[in-house]
């Protein structure tokens, strides 16, 4: 286990194919997670996830890198890396969101970000990354987990 974990669950009320949904589609993305997504859910592809945190004087966009695609259960990708140059091991994070049938109507949802300890930051900038990203994902998470999803389950 790393010092530098940053991974949460949380069971959400809904079946999982409308939790896939929910964390895959750019106009439900911005019901829980970014302001905004642009964003298609397939292996390889570019691109951007968009936050308006009120402290900001501009939007902060985050490009990201589609790595895998297993619906209802797997959806990853990389992000945190150099504009304009390719993802990799080395120069960015990876977001991992697994999804886990609980019954017909209920669903684990779990989200890892690793690759921390590969950056080459210094120990105090990881660990408050660590920390801020889990108080982050905690955040997230407990947003999804609260919404309405009758509004999302004949959504297609």
């Amino acid at each position: 286990m790393s010092v530098h974990e940053i991974e949460c669950e949380i069971q959400i009320d809904a079946p999982i194919e409308v939790v896939w949904r929910t964390i895959t589609e750019p106009t439900l993305i911005d019901k829980w997670f970014s302001d905004g997504a642009d964003l298609d859910v397939r292996s390889g592809a570019l691109g951007t996830l968009t936050f308006c945190p009120e402290t900001a004087e501009a939007p902060q966009v985050a490009e990201v890198t589609v790595v895998a695609v297993d619906p209802p259960h797997l959806f990853s990708y990389r992000w945190n890396y150099p504009s304009g140059v390719e993802a990799t091991p080395e120069n960015s994070l990876l977001v991992t969101f697994t999804l886990t049938r609980q019954g017909e109507a209920s669903t684990l949802f779990r989200v890892a970000e690793t690759g921390l300890d590969q950056r080459e930051w210094p120990e105090d900038e990881k660990r408050d990354y660590a920390a801020d990203h889990l108080k982050g994902w905690r955040f997230h998470a407990g947003r999804l987990a609260a919404l309405d999803f009758s509004d999302h389950k004949s959504a297609r």
